[in-house]
């Protein structure tokens, strides 16, 4: 199996983006590029003007100070811009060609990279994004268009191997997130596609700063075997470094201290997203990347409800 997804079966998505629901009891008609909407709607607003309050109205948009100034209750009227930057912050590190069930990491995220994408173009928002790789090869970024060109390349770069920098000058995704945020002025959408089973230095700093401005959603690529190794002996792995390590996966005890680790980085990373406001929605290798997407979006609704 290639480790690099391909481009049809990208171009593909956009078909489930615009028309295929999720079998739930209240979204069995609900489309994909609804369900983006209706969980990332109230952002992108522009003030138009202050009315009286009008029952049924949302009491969170009260205007305070004329309500106080006049006596009677009154509240602020929002229209939503018809069109927003969202960026693509893809990880195509060496870390994603891994897979044990289902596919690859770099091919579900490609697949998430897509939908979101097209549910993106759908609601005519401006799509583009950054993919960033190994400190030795070059980032690719692509500054959101209103037309399809920028998420079209961004497609065909996901299934290609990245370009070796000449001089290399390694980036950490702190700084990366930043760059990326850059150009798109305030009021924007950037989803983070990566495998998060990593060190989270400096995260913390740039995801406050980003989320400051913008609307930020985190989506963990994960494999089964990231927090349940399996016991197949005496395995040889090669760790960040290129150092090769012999590990026995047979030991239970070394195995629950593997899992351990794993729940505290995802409970830490957690913690923090949900100290900045930020929704997390995991995707799992052996899942349908669609359905995995849908349930996260769902399950967001339900908590701004």
């Amino acid at each position: 199996m290639s480790l690099q997804p391909v481009l049809d079966d990208l171009l593909e998505l956009r078909h489930q983006a615009h028309a295929l629901g999720m079998a739930s009891h209240h979204l069995v008609n609900s489309s994909f590029a609804g369900l983006y909407r209706s969980v990332f709607r109230g952002q992108g607003l522009n003030f138009e003007e202050v009315r009286e309050y009008q029952e049924g109205d949302d009491i969170r948009n009260m205007d305070w100070k004329v309500t106080a100034r006049t006596g009677d209750p009154h509240l602020k009227v929002f229209r939503e811009e018809r069109e927003r930057s969202v960026m693509l912050c893809v990880d195509k590190g060496s870390h994603m060609n891994f897979g044990t069930r289902g596919t690859f990491k770099s091919i579900q995220a490609a697949r998430a990279a897509a939908l979101l994408g097209w549910a993106a173009n759908h609601q005519h928002d401006r799509v583009g994004g950054v993919l960033f790789a190994d400190p030795h090869q070059e980032s690719s970024y692509f500054r959101a268009t209103k037309d399809r060109r920028a998420l079209w390349r961004l497609l065909h770069a996901l299934t290609t191997e990245p370009e070796t920098a000449t001089n290399p000058a390694p980036e950490q995704l702190p700084d990366i997130l930043l760059k990326a945020s850059r150009g798109i002025g305030t009021g924007g959408l950037v989803f983070v596609i990566a495998d998060f089973n990593q060190p989270l230095e400096g995260l913390k700093r740039a995801l406050s700063q980003l989320a400051q401005h913008h609307s930020v959603v985190l989506v963990p690529i994960d494999d089964p075997a990231d927090h349940d190794l399996p016991d197949m002996g005496e395995v040889l792995f090669r760790n960040a470094g290129g150092e090769l390590l012999t590990v026995n996966t047979a030991d239970e005890k070394g195995r629950e201290r593997y899992r351990e680790a794993w729940e505290k980085r995802r409970k830490q990373l957690q913690q923090m997203a949900n100290g900045l406001g930020i929704a997390v929605i995991p995707v799992r290798t052996n899942e349908d990347v669609h359905t995995a997407l849908m349930h996260g979006l769902e399950r967001r609704l339900r908590m701004r409800a």
